[in-house]
Formats: structure tokens, C-alpha cells, sequence
């Protein structure tokens, strides 16, 4: 889809180019104007579908200019960025045809909604748009690469979805090891170094498959060529990848950097994992913190809580009390299943089918996904071979 930008501010512009190439489709900015008058001056001959007017320095006295410019490209789609509302001015973007009126500054879900409304409004169709979920360690040990990694094992297997995941720990990063003994053959850091080569075959030929289903982009073993990923490199991985994949996992670490912050920013929900624990409380407070500066919607942002005991000196109501946010999974304390799992590199539910971490998977798939996982003997046989009960 090709935007004309009217604004004078770069800023706003790198931001809706970086929000427009993670999404499916396409966002592209292919002209900028500075102002309404040069935009009805220079019209703009490329094929457009949106205009995107920055109107927090026009004055009242130009709003006349928006019906010009609807006039001058009819049935292209019309977008306005205000950072406060001037009766006059959405009365004349109105008459303009401009449908959509959202608040500076941006926020992500607003803005992405509002092109999928333009997209449809042009008759372009949308591609598939697989989900993206993060997950991130309140702090170290949570257990977050665990959950993530078997996670997304489950996923692909008991609901036959395509999933990969994507280990964005890149000082530490370790989870191809939890699912698989496989040597991967390309890393994050190698597809960045290769980014103008990235597409669906290519990155598919890059991953760890652990299944048909479930593929691990792995982070490169040397923490030393973590520095070849960068911001606009995962805008073009994961624009891919949520056109090839149903669901993308991403397996954050505990760091907070440029790199994680967008991959964060285009992220559907976010699931922090902590134990229950005053340090994991504590740490888990500033992290949500972090979220909320950066105007992260809470209704994206799960609680996960791993090791969990019920009869504890903390409860989890004591978790939601400190924290304002909502606890949707509990992970139990199985630690010979999960540390058989760990130690061997194969998934939780493929070696304790019957443990509870296994059992606590299968709920999860039913929680993201929405619907009852039937645990048929064909799909056991096809997890287990024959199906037949552990020894």
C-alpha cells in the first residue's frame, strides 16, 4: 500500500515507516511533503492509496486545504495525526473524507487497525498475518526460554499450526538446545548480515526444524556478532515471518534494547514470566514500568508465573495486587520432567507426556489458541509413535 506523508517532522516520518514495514500489507511512504499547500503544489504521480496528513501544525485557517486535497485524489484514502482536536478542522477533514482521526503520538494497535480499515477501503487484500508473542524474563532463571521453546512445540503439534520461533537473547541465547541437538546452520546474526536475501524460502532454510511445524531461528553462539542485528533488520523479519507463519515466538531474554524494544513494538501479547518471588516482583514492577512509559496497552501484557507452588506465603492475588496486571497461566514446579527436558534437548511433552509441565502446555495452546486440544490416540501415536504408556 503507497502513502503520501504530509508532515515536516522527520521523526514522525521514521516512525511510520518502521510501524509500515512489519506489517502485512506493506506500507510504503513513497513521497513526503512538508505541508498542505506543497502537497496541492507537487502532486504526487505514483499510484496512491492513503494520505497520511500530520495535522498538529496546521492552522484552522488551512483547514479548507484537506477538501482540496480529497478533491485532488479522489478515492485514495485519507488519514489524520492530531495532537489535539480543533472542532473546525475535523469538520473540514470530515468533508474531506478522512475516516480515520488518530492521536499523536502514535500507538502501534491504533495506527495498524486504521491501515487494515484503509487497506480494506482500497480493495487491497491482506495477506496472512500470523500472530507474534514475546516472551521475557522478569528475571534470570525465570524459566522464560523453557516456556517459550515448549511452547512452541506444543503449539505446532497440537494444534497443526506453523510456528517459528525467534531467539532474540543475543549475548545468551540458547533455546534451539531445549528442543533440539541440531547444529543450527544459520543464525539470527548470519540472516541479518544477508537481510536484502530475506523471504519466506530463505528464512524458512535458515531455521532449526524441530517439527514440520516448528522451526528455531537460533542466535549465533559468539555474543560478539550480536552487533550485526539491528532495528530495521527485524522489521524485515518479521514482516516476513507473519506471512509465512501462523504464530512467531519471540524469546526476548531479560535485555531491553533498540533491537528487543521493536521487536516489541509490533508484538500482539506479551508474556512476562516470573516466579513468585519478591525479587521476581520487584524486578517484574520495573519492567512493566518500562511497558507503560513506552504506552504498551496492559490488555497486552500476561502474566505468566513458572515454579508455582498453591499454598505459598505469596498468592497469586498478592501478584496481581503489586502489579496491576493479570496473571492468565501458572507453570508447576515439575522440576524432574522439566530438568530430564533441559539436560536431553527434547521437548517436555514429546519425553513426560503425563508429567504436569506437559499437562500445563496442552492448557496454554488452549488458552492462546482458543480452542480444545483432543488428545486423540492418533495424535498421541503420531507424538509418541505407538502411543504406549512411559515405563
Amino acid at each position: 500500500m503507497k502513502a503520501l506523508l504530509i508532515s515536516r517532522a522527520s521523526q514522525l516520518h521514521a516512525e511510520i515507516a518502521s510501524l509500515g514495514a512489519a506489517r502485512a500489507p506493506l506500507l510504503e511512504v513513497c513521497a513526503v511533503r512538508a505541508s498542505l499547500r506543497e502537497a496541492l503544489d507537487r502532486p504526487e504521480s505514483a499510484s496512491l492509496q492513503l494520505l497520511i496528513v500530520d495535522a498538529s501544525e496546521i492552522e484552522p485557517s488551512e483547514a479548507a486545504l484537506l477538501e482540496r486535497l480529497g478533491r485532488q485524489y479522489p478515492g485514495t484514502q485519507l488519514m489524520l495525526l492530531a495532537d489535539q482536536h480543533h472542532p473546525e478542522l475535523l469538520i473540514r477533514a470530515m468533508r474531506a473524507g478522512v475516516r480515520d482521526v488518530l492521536q499523536l503520538p502514535l500507538v502501534q494497535r491504533a495506527f495498524h487497525e486504521a491501515l487494515d480499515r484503509a487497506a480494506a477501503a482500497a480493495g487491497i487484500s491482506t495477506l496472512r498475518e500470523g500472530k507474534v508473542l514475546a516472551f521475557i524474563a522478569c528475571k534470570g532463571g525465570s524459566g522464560a526460554t523453557f516456556i517459550s521453546t515448549n511452547f512452541g512445540y506444543a503449539l505446532a503439534t497440537l494444534s497443526a499450526k506453523r510456528v517459528l520461533l525467534i531467539d532474540l537473547n543475543r549475548q545468551f541465547g540458547d533455546a534451539a538446545l531445549y528442543v533440539s541437538d541440531q547444529k543450527p546452520a544459520m543464525t539470527l546474526s548470519d540472516v541479518c548480515a544477508q537481510i536484502a536475501r530475506v523471504d519466506g524460502p530463505f528464512l524458512e532454510s535458515c531455521v532449526v526444524h524441530v517439527t514440520p511445524g516448528f522451526g528455531v531461528l537460533a542466535a549465533a553462539d559468539d555474543a560478539a556478532h550480536a552487533k550485526e542485528a539491528r532495528p530495521e533488520h527485524i522489521d524485515s523479519i518479521l514482516r516476513v515471518a507473519r506471512q509465512h507463519y501462523d504464530y512467531v515466538l519471540l524469546d526476548i531474554g531479560r535485555q531491553i534494547d533498540a533491537v528487543s524494544l521493536r521487536a516489541l513494538d509490533v508484538t500482539d501479547t506479551i508474556y512476562p514470566v516470573l516466579q513468585l518471588a519478591l525479587p521476581d516482583i520487584r524486578d517484574a514492577r520495573r519492567l512493566l514500568d518500562i511497558f507503560r512509559s513506552l504506552g504498551y496497552a496492559l490488555d497486552d501484557i500476561r502474566l505468566i508465573v513458572n515454579r508455582y507452588e498453591k499454598g505459598g506465603k505469596l498468592r497469586l492475588q498478592d501478584l496481581h495486587t503489586a502489579l496491576g496486571c493479570e496473571v492468565v497461566h501458572t507453570f508447576p514446579n515439575d522440576y524432574v520432567a522439566v530438568t530430564d527436558s533441559v539436560n536431553q534437548g527434547v521437548p517436555v511433552l514429546q519425553l513426560s507426556r503425563a508429567s504436569a509441565a506437559a499437562r500445563s502446555l496442552v492448557e496454554l495452546v488452549e488458552l492462546v489458541t482458543g480452542s480444545r486440544v483432543q488428545e486423540s490416540r492418533g495424535l498421541l501415536e503420531r507424538l509418541f509413535g505407538r502411543g504406549e504408556p512411559n515405563d
